[in-house]
């Protein structure tokens, strides 16, 4: 059995690098998102956050 250990940081960081490239107008909305995720992280603590 193989198992894939993939980080989805730098795989998310690169679609919205690539659709901000196409729709500059979508950079205030992954800003505003990531903004609100890290602040939720922040504010509840990633240890609660179960996948």
């Amino acid at each position: 059995m193989t198992t894939i250990n993939l980080q989805l940081t730098p795989l998310i960081s690169l679609i919205a690098g690539i659709l901000i490239l196409f729709i500059p107008r979508l950079l205030n909305i992954i800003v505003a998102i990531y903004l609100i995720v890290i602040g939720l992280i922040g504010i509840f603590g990633i240890s609660r956050i179960n996948f």
